[in-house]
């Protein structure tokens, strides 16, 4: 018997290419507005442009 994996569906590789595409646009958006993620923002923050109301 064999570890074969199943077939991956297109759906499932759609879905990894879209959160592929988003991470590298968020990281393209950052170096382009002079802002790196630090440990304290959450994703939450980096959309919508505020600070964690934490600190």
């Amino acid at each position: 018997m064999s570890d074969a994996k199943p077939p991956v569906t297109r759906e499932d590789r759609l879905a990894a290419r879209l959160r592929d595409n988003l991470k590298r646009r968020k990281a393209q958006a950052r170096e382009i507005n002079g802002t790196g993620a630090t440990h304290e923002e959450t994703p939450d923050s980096l959309e919508t442009g505020l600070s964690n109301p934490a600190t």
